[in-house]
């Protein structure tokens, strides 16, 4: 996957798991709540490999 999709997919699913904190919230689920935490860590942790990858292509670009 190239670093433009790892950031996209990474914001969707930074997204998601805060929604669905949100609606673990709203009904005192607190399984939900804590799946949406996983999931926007996840989401963190996508757009961080993306950021990456980035910075890897622009040193070779560079060179």
């Amino acid at each position: 996957m190239g670093a433009t999709a790892d950031k996209v997919s990474g914001k969707a699913n930074e997204l998601a798991g805060k929604a669905r904190q949100a609606v673990g919230d709203a009904t005192d689920n607190n399984s939900m709540k804590a799946k949406g935490a996983v999931q926007e860590a996840k989401g963190h942790a996508q757009q961080a490999k993306g950021e990456a990858k980035s910075a890897v292509k622009n040193v070779i670009d560079k060179a």
